[in-house]
C-alpha cells in the first residue's frame, strides 16, 4: 500500500469518527429529544382540545361537553403536558411562544426553525387524526373562525395571547415566581382565555392550533388573524413583563436557576 493511499484511508476513517460524534453528541440527541417532545406535546394539546369540540358538535353527541367542558379540556391538557414534557422540551407547543422567547433570548434562535416545524406537525397530525376519525363538514369545524368582526375577534386574540405569555415569562423566568406551579398557572390561564374568547374568536392564542385545521379542512375564513394576533399579543406580553420586571441581578442569572423550569420548560 502507498503512502497516499495509507494517509487517505487515515484521513477518511478520522472524518468518519467525526461525523459519527457529531451525530452520537449529547447536543445533537438533547435537540431531537426536544422536537420529538414538542410534536408529541402539540399533537395531543391539539388532540384533545379540537377532539372536545368536534364531540360538542357532531350529531348524536352535540351538547353533551357543553363549552366549560371545552374549556376545562384545554386548560387542563395544556396543565398535564407541561408537568410531563417542561422538563424535556419547555413544553412550549406554540409557535409565538417560542418566537417571544427567542426574542428576549431565552431561548436558542437556533432551535427556533426546528420547533415551528415540530409545533406545526404535531398539529396537522392531529387535526388528520380527528378528521378520519370522525365524518366531519364545515358545521363541526374544530379549527378556529371569527363570530364577530375580524377586529373584533383580533383584539380578542391579542388581550388572551397578552396574557397567557405574560403569565408563561412570570413563572419561566424570574425566580421570585414559583416555578413548580408553573403548569397550574399556565393551564388555568389557558382555561380563563378560552372562557373569555372562545365564543368570539375561538380563542386560538396558537398559531399552528390554527393552522393544522385549516389545512386539513381547508376552510381559512380568517385566518390572518390566528397569525397576526397571537405573535403580537405573545411578544406585547413578553416585553410587558420584562420591562415591569425589577432586580438588581442579571437576567443570565435570573433564568439559571435550580427548579422545576430551569430543567427547560418554556425555555
Amino acid at each position: 500500500m502507498s503512502t497516499n493511499e495509507a494517509s487517505k484511508i487515515e484521513e477518511g476513517g478520522v472524518k468518519a469518527q467525526r461525523d459519527s460524534g457529531f451525530c452520537g453528541s449529547p447536543e445533537v440527541v438533547q435537540v431531537i429529544q426536544k422536537v420529538i417532545a414538542e410534536v408529541i406535546g402539540t399533537y395531543f394539546l391539539v388532540f384533545a382540545g379540537c377532539c372536545s369540540v368536534v364531540l360538542n358538535k357532531i350529531e348524536g353527541s352535540e351538547g353533551t361537553i357543553t363549552f366549560p367542558g371545552i374549556c376545562a379540556v384545554w386548560g387542563l391538557t395544556v396543565m398535564i403536558l407541561v408537568y410531563s414534557l417542561g422538563h424535556i422540551s419547555g413544553a412550549h407547543f406554540n409557535p409565538a411562544v417560542t418566537v417571544s422567547f427567542a426574542i428576549y433570548r431565552h431561548f436558542p434562535l437556533k432551535q427556533v426553525p426546528l420547533y415551528l416545524i415540530a409545533q406545526v406537525l404535531g398539529s396537522i397530525l392531529a387535526s388528520g387524526t380527528l378528521y378520519l376519525l370522525f365524518d366531519l363538514n364545515e358545521k363541526s369545524y374544530f379549527g378556529t373562525v371569527p363570530t364577530g368582526s375580524q377586529i373584533q375577534s383580533l383584539v380578542f386574540e391579542l388581550l388572551t395571547s397578552f396574557l397567557l405569555m405574560f403569565v408563561v415569562s412570570a413563572v419561566s423566568t424570574d425566580n421570585r415566581a414559583i416555578g413548580e406551579l408553573a403548569g397550574i398557572a399556565v393551564g388555568m390561564t389557558v382555561l380563563i382565555d378560552v372562557f373569555i374568547a372562545g365564543p368570539v374568536s375561538g380563542a386560538s392564542m396558537n398559531p399552528a392550533r390554527s393552522l393544522g385545521p385549516a389545512l386539513v379542512m381547508h376552510i381559512y375564513d380568517g385566518f390572518w388573524i390566528y397569525i397576526v394576533g397571537p405573535f403580537v399579543g405573545a411578544i406585547l406580553g413578553a416585553s410587558v413583563y420584562n420591562l415591569i420586571r425589577f432586580t438588581d441581578k442579571p437576567l443570565r442569572e435570573l433564568s439559571s436557576r435550580p427548579s422545576f423550569l430551569s430543567r427547560g420548560s418554556f425555555r
